[in-house]
């Protein structure tokens, strides 16, 4: 069977960090997210790929190739504007043949939850999965062991039961697709075409998620969805580690790297290679630190997504932050992550505050930062790409 994998979008409510790249190739556990569904359907049985790109698709296919490194075929197609999750699928259509699984590469999911879908042998099947506030979803109406009813972010939800957007797929979908129109915000949605389906009478079946499931669709999604990869690593290490730092739990360090004495590191805690950790700094857990990363003496990291080429000075503190690729902390700049009344944190997106839902939450920052000296930086501060601080500046959101 195949997958087809939706990449083309850049990830508007992720920017910063997608001002260089896909949100697909945003790094978790030092690994593209796109990897982590790859792998996932790898272990699923799957081993014939169609990818859909568009935004920055170079990035993506430099990265994976043919697919041989993983053993696998990946053919690519380009969305030119992203019009739709319809119209993404319907890009692919040249490709597949026979029933194929549909994900998006901005997710976690089980591999396990893969199987059970591939086993359906219904026209169309959408995974679901029951949450606490379906009104931020789509709806998913159904009766006995069929879908009758797909209602996008209702205002009274009729169901807790909800559109996990992980779909098995019948070739007679690009029929629906095209027959599919313009939703109110002008694309081409899935769920309409699989609502035309319905109202046809054709089969929609459903498969519940009884597993992980994160959908990363905003940057302090990426802390949640790195915490849950990294629960699962087991303590590897190439590099060098001195006779005097301490390594707790699964530590896994890359080659090149050296963790000097006094660093104290309990994890899971993933490091990348050719990094300088040290020495007497504290990693704290749920953290991926990426290549060449410099951590200095003094330093203290919490619950962090570290990119590429950043480095952090002596004397910072760092939590709950997703730090982009070749960033530079000035000595003693301090990262705030938890508002004294203890509510939650609120940050902005697209240039509005939203809130996190999250009560601890220190920075979002993109690419090529740099920080003076002595910067304090407020709970959910978002600072762009190539910007930088003066000393002592305090930056508030």
């Amino acid at each position: 069977m195949k997958a087809v994998i939706l990449a083309a979008g850049e990830g508007t409510r992720m920017r910063p960090l997608t001002a260089s790249r896909p949100k697909v190739m945003l790094p978790l556990a030092n690994k593209p997210m796109l990897e982590h569904v790859l792998n996932a359907c790898i272990q699923a049985g799957i081993n014939d790929f169609v990818v859909v790109t568009g935004y920055k698709e170079e990035t993506v296919k430099t990265y994976f190739g043919d697919g041989r490194k993983w053993q696998v075929n990946i053919n690519y197609v380009t969305q030119e504007k992203q019009l739709g999750t319809a119209h993404a699928i319907g890009c692919a259509r040249e490709f597949v043949h026979e029933p194929f699984v549909q994900l998006n590469g901005d997710m976690l999911v089980d591999p396990d939850h893969l199987k059970k879908l591939m086993q359906h042998k219904e026209p169309a099947v959408i995974s679901v999965k029951s949450v606490d506030n379906p009104s931020e979803f789509g709806v998913i109406v159904t009766e006995e062991n069929k879908v009758i009813q797909i209602i996008e972010k209702p205002t009274a939800p009729p169901a807790n039961t909800v559109n996990a957007g992980i779909y098995l797929f019948d070739p007679v979908i690009f029929e629906y697709i095209d027959r599919t129109q313009p939703s109110p915000r002008k694309e081409y949605e899935i769920t309409d075409s699989m609502q035309l389906m319905v109202n046809d009478g054709m089969h929609v079946g459903f498969e519940p998620l009884s597993s992980v499931w994160l959908d990363v669709g905003r940057p302090w999604d990426m802390l949640d969805a790195n915490k849950a990869i990294l629960e699962k690593i087991k303590a590897k290490c190439e590099g060098t580690v001195e006779p005097l730092a301490t390594l707790h739990g699964d530590v896994v360090i890359g080659e090149g790297t050296i963790v000097r004495n006094g660093a104290y590191i309990i994890g899971p805690v993933v490091i990348g290679k050719n990094c300088d950790i040290g020495p007497n700094c504290f990693i704290r857990p749920s953290t991926s630190v990426g290549n060449n990363v410099h951590i200095g003496n003094g330093v203290e990291v919490k619950n962090c997504v570290i990119m590429d080429g950043t480095k952090i000075g002596h004397l910072t503190y760092i939590g709950d932050s997703v730090i982009g690729y070749d960033c530079n902390f000035g000595a003693g700049t301090k990262v705030a992550n938890l508002r004294h009344d203890g509510k939650n944190i609120k940050s902005v997106i697209k240039g509005k505050k939203v809130d996190t839902g999250r009560r601890k939450l220190g920075v979002i920052m993109g690419d090529n930062v740099h920080t003076g000296i002595n910067t304090s930086i407020n709970v959910g501060v978002v600072i762009e790409s190539g910007s930088g601080t003066k000393p002592g500046e305090v930056l508030m959101h």
